[in-house]
């Protein structure tokens, strides 16, 4: 006997239609809303992403440039010009001398400078410290205006050891920096020069 069938649309009546899927506000949703978080999330990462690269980021050479300071460069004339003022005091070498029973040290006094106030650009002599005493004497004489510095003092044992010297010298030195470096000093005095200068200079012609 021939099975007579009805005629079929092609879809099973167990298949969920496409057309409820669609039309079920919960499933646009939940699709809609996860699509929503995972763009919020990327442009969060992304605008992390631009911040942690913008401050590590050098500055830029418009910034530095603006920042770093005007140097200006020195001319020819400039870069081997005379120095305006220069007065270098060195005092060195200390030697002791030994005549019987007497003995004394004296120091080499260097003078480097291009005051006109000085005779000469360069000098070297030679002075004990008794010398310094009757400089000094002369300078206060002279100069009422003027306070002048104390010589390092008098030692009366063991004054020929080397620290004794050493420490003497670095006094001396000191004193005539000071004395030497003043300007009332170096236009009022007419014994300041001499004594730095002069070899043959004489503390009774004062």
């Amino acid at each position: 006997m021939a099975e007579t069938r009805a005629p079929t649309s092609g879809i099973s009546p167990f298949v969920r239609s496409p057309s409820y899927t669609s039309a079920s506000p919960w499933a646009s949703f939940s699709s809609t809303s996860s699509q929503q978080r995972d763009k919020e999330a990327a442009d969060r990462v992304a605008s992390s992403r631009a911040q942690f690269i913008d401050a590590d980021a050098a500055p830029s050479t418009s910034n530095t440039e603006e920042q770093r300071p005007m140097v200006r460069s020195q001319t020819i004339d400039e870069m081997y010009a005379a120095p305006e003022s220069v007065l270098e005091i060195e005092v060195r070498d200390p030697r002791t001398h030994d005549f019987g029973r007497k003995m004394y040290t004296d120091y080499e006094i260097i003078c480097r400078t291009n005051i006109p106030a000085f005779k000469v650009r360069y000098s070297c002599v030679r002075r004990r410290y008794s010398d310094f005493e009757a400089f000094r004497d002369v300078l206060e004489r002279e100069s009422t205006r003027v306070n002048i510095p104390p010589l390092p003092g008098k030692v009366f044992t063991n004054r020929f050891t080397d620290e004794v010297i050493e420490s003497r010298r670095e006094g001396l030195e000191r004193f005539l920096q000071i004395v030497a470096g003043h300007p009332l000093l170096q236009t009022g005095s007419k014994v300041l020069c001499a004594f730095l200068q002069d070899p043959s200079w004489d503390r009774s012609a004062y």
